[in-house]
């Protein structure tokens, strides 16, 4: 079998059809016969009201199988409908996944009902042929899009009234006022997940307020060190409902950021208290199915009742180790949040502990603002991947096709991590180290400790397998193998 052979529609359609019929008919084992005896299956909220990835069939057999209200699972939730997206940025095509196996096949995009929930759904396969030419699924996403009666409302989109009896303005004041008495869902954190969290709500008729500790939206980049820019391209960390402009840089400078920030939120017409707290740990009524959240605003202390919580607020506090000696230390030392101005130690030693993509910042602040000598204390390997490569990879390659960033999100989001971890460690790293060897062979000649395992003898998965202990080169790896910072190790 070749690509240039394969007939994707028809083959997705026959597919697609055949599994209608099992899942109609609530047939659990021919449903799970339409998967390879090692695909993939990940869910989300359409058979149960959690997040689910099963590998296998037995193991996709044994939760579908599982008995709900006197039915199983696959009959209960009875997906029907399916209908094969054929528009042509979902149409059906041809794929191939990365390593050393080549593997090929043909992906599509389908829509289906729910009965139990009622709901609509969409899901995403990738096919490919077992022994006998049968055409099986590798991997199937199915997703709930919307409840029915609580769909995404388009009430408000040419204004309040068509009598127009009040003003735009007035209308949003009247919308804050409800939201601030009667919050349905508190917000803590304004960055840009409680901002996206809340416009969501927004457009679904759900009163959400947003407290946040700053005084400006956008604070939590403005605060951060000088030189920061974001180290992913701007198209992958797009706002809901309003991308970032296309004359914006290829990577946004973090004041950029954060005036976008604070003009998303203007724009959402978000309800927003600034400067506010919580001031005690929230209290839950399970009764009246509410909290109690005490929230101190100003000089002020007010008592809210929502529904729901939705803790947005980050996962980065500065921690600073104490050790013996600590105090005797007569020059400047502090937490990388607090870097702010790298002039101050113009002609000083200078020592960095820790070597991800802050750490690398700010050594190249200090490099480019004189610092006599720039040392790198690394307390474990690093997962270096350079900006270059990734914009020939992890960053360009699923993006190159003028697709929608919202069906991009719905492709990349049908792939479960377990297996793209496992194609990585099939093959795929050693081409992403290939496009690097130059930049790894300089960091170890200089003494700067590599990895590509997120655990000893686990298999390489590179960049992809790491939230710490990763670095995205933007010119930091150069300054090491030229010596105007020098490595040293050590986990102490």
């Amino acid at each position: 079998m070749t690509l240039d052979n394969l007939q994707p529609e028809v083959i997705s359609a026959n597919w697609l059809k055949s599994l209608e019929v099992a899942s109609s008919a609530g047939d659990t084992a021919s449903f799970v016969n339409h998967f390879h005896s090692d695909g993939w299956f990940r869910d989300m909220l359409c058979f149960s009201w959690d997040f689910r990835i099963l590998s296998g069939q037995e193991k996709i057999h044994v939760f579908l199988s599982e008995v709900v209200d006197g039915q199983s699972r696959l009959g209960y939730s009875n997906l029907h409908d399916f209908k094969l997206d054929d528009h042509s940025v979902n149409a059906p095509l041809p794929f191939k996944l990365p390593g050393p196996q080549g593997v090929e096949g043909i992906q599509g995009v389908f829509t289906f009902s729910i009965t139990k929930p009622a709901a609509y759904g969409r899901g995403f396969f990738r096919l490919t042929q077992d022994v006998d030419g049968n055409w099986k699924a590798l991997t199937l996403f199915t997703n709930m899009q919307d409840l029915v009666g609580h769909e995404e409302s388009s009430a408000d989109r040419y204004g309040p009234h068509e009598s127009q009896k009040m003003t735009w303005d007035d209308y949003v004041d009247a919308k804050f006022r409800d939201i601030e008495a009667h919050p349905m869902v508190l917000i803590i954190g304004g960055g840009q997940n409680g901002l996206t969290c809340a416009a969501r709500f927004g457009k679904l008729g759900i009163r959400a307020l947003i407290i946040e500790k700053n005084a400006r939206i956008g604070d939590s980049w403005r605060q951060r060190y000088p030189n920061l820019e974001l180290h992913t391209p701007a198209y992958l960390n797009s706002m809901l409902y309003s991308p970032y402009p296309t004359n914006f840089p290829k990577y946004i400078p973090k004041g950029k950021i954060a005036n976008f920030l604070e003009s998303y939120a203007i724009n959402q017409e978000l309800c927003i208290w600034l400067s506010s707290t919580i001031a005690s740990n929230p209290v839950y009524d399970s009764f009246s199915a509410r909290w109690t959240v005490e929230v101190e605003r100003g000089n002020c202390k007010l008592i809210l009742h929502p529904k729901h919580l939705v803790f947005a607020t980050g996962n980065g506090r500065p921690r600073i180790p104490t050790w013996n000696g600590m105090d005797n230390f007569q020059g400047t030392m502090y937490h990388s949040d607090f870097h702010k101005d790298a002039e101050k130690l113009r002609g000083k030693r200078v020592v960095v502990v820790g070597a991800g993509n802050a750490s690398g910042d700010i050594c190249e602040d200090f490099v480019a603002h004189g610092a006599a000598e720039v040392t790198l204390v690394q307390r474990s390997a690093t997962c270096v991947m350079s900006i270059a490569a990734a914009e020939k990879s992890v960053f360009d390659l699923p993006f190159s096709d003028n697709t929608p960033i919202e069906e991009l999100d719905f492709r990349d989001n049908s792939m479960p991590l377990a297996f793209r971890l496992q194609l990585l460690k099939s093959g795929g790293t050693q081409y992403l180290k290939m496009l690097d060897k130059e930049l790894h062979e300089g960091l170890r000649k200089a003494g700067f400790n590599l990895t590509w395992e997120y655990s000893p003898g686990s298999g390489e998965v590179g960049l992809p397998g790491f939230v710490l202990e990763r670095l995205l080169d933007t010119g930091f790896g150069k300054l090491i193998i030229e010596g105007r910072v020098k490595p040293t190790f050590s986990t102490g």
